[in-house]
């Protein structure tokens, strides 16, 4: 099961201001960019009481962000998510973030986990397979909602890694194996559901075939950076297609990948969608953007910066998410600066639980093994103002192979608009 980072260490190219919001951090569950791994694990890890956390987790970013089914939220609520994360990592496991697992691959957040498990609908009948084991969360979390889960991992290691885990919390009806996931478990076929994980480029036709008719499935679908969550269900033998809204998941192990005939260029880094013109899904939710809270389209002509549409951001409690995340390739080792350029309008932006918490946009950097390298900063944005456009080159580390951009009020109380974000090579 896999997903890039949901939260990261902030750092600002002002060294003052760096000192002081990293002294202000304070360990609490909203999702702000200001989240200090150091601190928070000191503190998390005084914290033997994970039912708590998971707790405080699924009100504010699971039921809160949106989830609506009842058994998904029960579910996910006496899931113990700290299980399925590495020891060096359980301090951070009820943040609603990804966290890595080892072989390049991340445990997904989970708000991700719920939102493709409730659209899915769970039957206590159904039988459900899961392409991508993972750590074997998003397994356990189907476990008690269906009769079987089939999952496959690629990645041995990994494999048996979370068969082991399953095992001993006694998810007994939890069935894995290691292999290439899209070529199904044809054994075991028909099934009722299936969930994939990672993300192809189009849905592979072994998992169309063992797709029982009238079932339902929900794939990640999409180039490396820029893939919709789309729901397909079965209709006389073919796949009727429902947008439901943008993810990012990392990319997939194998010869899948390799020969994805759309690949990233990171010598050309870039923003999809920086002007929020395209929208998918009913509740028209930007294209290329993921992990949105309290975040709207509006489409305005007279009122946007560039184009027809923008982006809204309103927040009313300090320290609550407030944000829009997008990744993107890059090589440090070509691109040593790159340009920033955005539109953006505020109105009574205070600051959140601190005074540091103010809105930014910045871009965080990670290696080859996706480990955070840096995050820069452009802002703080305070007070009430109109539209003005921002240009500004920051620096990008060498060993720099992938980078996610953020947006939003990040805690702060207030309202945002950002319109005609753009990032190129300097």
């Amino acid at each position: 099961m896999l997903g890039l980072y949901a939260i990261i260490p902030f750092y600002t190219s002002d060294p003052f201001a760096r000192l002081s919001i990293m002294n202000a951090i304070k360990l609490q569950y909203f999702l702000v960019l200001f989240s200090c791994f150091a601190s928070s694990i000191g503190h998390a890890q005084s914290l033997s009481n994970w039912e708590q956390l998971c707790d405080l987790m699924v009100d504010e970013e699971v039921a809160g962000a949106g989830i609506e089914n009842e058994r998904v939220i029960a579910a996910i609520r006496r899931t113990p998510r700290h299980e399925f994360v590495p020891r060096a990592q359980r301090a951070r496991a009820y943040y609603d973030m990804a966290l890595p697992i080892g072989s390049q691959q991340t445990i997904s957040p989970p708000f991700i986990v719920a939102y493709m498990t409730e659209q899915i609908d769970p039957q206590p009948t159904d039988r459900v397979l899961e392409i991508g084991t993972g750590s074997g969360y998003q397994a356990a979390v189907l476990s008690p909602l269906v009769k079987d889960v089939y999952s496959i991992e690629i990645v041995p290691e990994l494999g048996r890694t979370a068969a082991k885990t399953l095992k001993r919390l006694k998810y007994d009806n939890v069935h894995t194996k290691i292999g290439d996931g899209f070529q199904g478990w044809k054994e075991h076929a028909p099934f009722d559901k299936i969930i994939v994980t990672c993300s192809p480029e189009k849905v592979p036709d072994p998992l169309v075939e063992q797709l029982a008719e009238g079932g339902l499935m929900i794939v990640p679908v999409g180039e490396r950076y820029q893939q919709n969550l789309y729901l397909f269900r079965k209709r006389e033998g073919e796949l009727q297609s429902e947008a439901l809204r943008a993810t990012l998941f990392v990319p997939m192990t194998g010869t899948a990948e390799d020969q994805r005939q759309l690949q990233p260029d990171p010598t050309r880094p870039e923003v999809a969608n920086g002007s929020f013109e395209t929208v998918v899904g009913e509740k028209e939710l930007p294209e290329g953007w993921h992990y949105l809270r309290q975040a709207t389209v509006i489409e305005n002509s007279a009122d946007a910066a560039d184009g027809q549409r923008y982006i809204h951001f309103a927040n009313e409690e300090p320290g609550r998410g407030c944000r829009a995340l997008q990744g993107f390739a890059i090589d440090g080792r070509e691109v040593s600066k790159l340009s920033v350029k955005f539109h953006i309008r505020g109105k009574s932006i205070r600051p959140g639980q601190d005074r540091n918490q103010w809105p930014y946009v910045a871009i965080t950097f990670y290696d080859k093994r996706r480990r955070m390298l840096a995050t820069e900063a452009i802002g703080p944005y305070r007070d009430s103002f109109e539209w003005i456009h921002v240009l500004r080159d920051i620096e990008v580390p060498v060993h720099s192979r992938e980078a996610i951009i953020r947006i939003g009020l990040l805690g702060a109380t207030g309202e945002l608009d950002l319109d005609g974000i753009e990032v190129s090579a300097e």
